[in-house]
């Protein structure tokens, strides 16, 4: 719906909100502040949030040949911060469950980012979400028929199929490909198994955001975390949330290593490589995001606890962790 900007002016920084309006496209000053430092995380925040917001209602539901809408409530979550917990309470599809997730989080790092600055900055930026939220609800109202003939046309324009948002994060949440990826996952199953699917995946994106490192991510269906840390020694970690249609299955935590196809060739040398695992630990109990996030923050401090990780035997216990081998491939 809106792309924001800063913009150096007269000694200051403009944050700048940009978007379609009736006459062509719209740039209008939400706030001023004295350095572009302070300005970036805010900037970074409200298109992230712009983005989340906007995207699931302007695409269909396509889930088991469908064409429905997708629900328009996370947008209360802009202006009212008591209902941002409503946020992680959803089990409506893993897609916009993970939207909502994401869009909980850049609600907490805009905070985070305000925290700091004069109140008139927060009430300026905090005006501008409501502002978002309002606009987006009455184009939604006009849209569906809703809004009386007579009223007053949305200020910011909005078509559905095109939002007017800024590009997205490593993993492209927002994209159709990403979106058909997890549609995929959940076809079949039950409303219970798909309410179980989305708190795992809560557990794992909220892990993998708790940790700042480019060598982790999530996979194409949100259903585990794979780690490869430079200087491992071509080791690496996953962990795995257990398929809920399957009853009884553990999370997993696996240690892998890549060994080069050509046995002639050495690892960093070679030309082609192909995972396996080397170790699993199967898991008792699910584990929570902050246990996950120290496991992965451990692998960050020291990628190379992985190898020795990779050398415990079946029976023992990962050093520095409570999990213990409960298989060795090597064995």
């Amino acid at each position: 719906m809106t792309i924001y900007s800063q913009h150096a002016h007269r000694g200051k920084i403009q944050i700048l909100a940009t978007y379609r309006g009736s006459d062509g496209v719209v740039s209008k000053t939400v706030t001023s502040l004295g350095e572009a430092r302070l300005a970036a995380p805010i900037v970074d925040a409200l298109n992230e949030i712009s983005a989340l917001a906007t995207a699931p209602v302007s695409v269909y539901d396509g889930r088991e040949r469908r064409t429905d809408h997708y629900p328009s409530g996370h947008l209360e979550a802009l202006a009212d911060a008591s209902s941002r917990d409503a946020l992680l309470t959803g089990a409506h599809s893993l897609w916009y469950e993970y939207v909502c997730l994401r869009l909980h989080q850049a609600l907490a790092d805009l905070e985070g980012a305000l925290a700091a600055l004069p109140d008139t900055v927060s009430r300026a930026i905090r005006a501008e979400l409501e502002e978002e939220a309002n606009e987006l609800r009455a184009a939604l109202d006009e849209f569906s028929g809703a809004s009386p003939e007579d009223g007053p046309e949305s200020e910011r324009q909005w078509d559905f199929g095109r939002p007017f948002v800024t590009g997205d994060d490593e993993m492209d949440t927002l994209s159709g490909d990403t979106r058909e990826q997890f549609d995929q996952r959940e076809a079949g199953f039950t409303p219970e198994e798909r309410e179980k699917a989305v708190a795992d995946l809560r557990v794992l994106a909220t892990a993998h955001g708790g940790v700042d490192a480019m060598w982790t991510s999530l996979d194409d269906a949100g259903s585990g975390i794979f780690a490869e840390p430079y200087d491992a020694d071509g080791f690496y970690l996953t962990v795995q949330a257990p398929e809920p249609g399957d009853a009884g299955a553990p999370w997993e935590i696996e240690v892998g290593r890549w060994e080069p196809d050509d046995p002639d060739e050495q690892y960093g040398d070679h030309s082609s490589a192909t995972g396996s695992s080397v170790i699993r630990c199967a898991l008792p109990v699910a584990p929570g995001a902050d246990e996950i996030a120290r496991l992965l923050r451990s692998v960050e401090e020291k990628p190379l606890v992985l190898a020795e990780w990779a050398g415990t035997p079946e029976g023992e216990v990962l050093a520095g962790t409570t999990m213990v081998v409960t298989r060795r491939y090597d064995s």
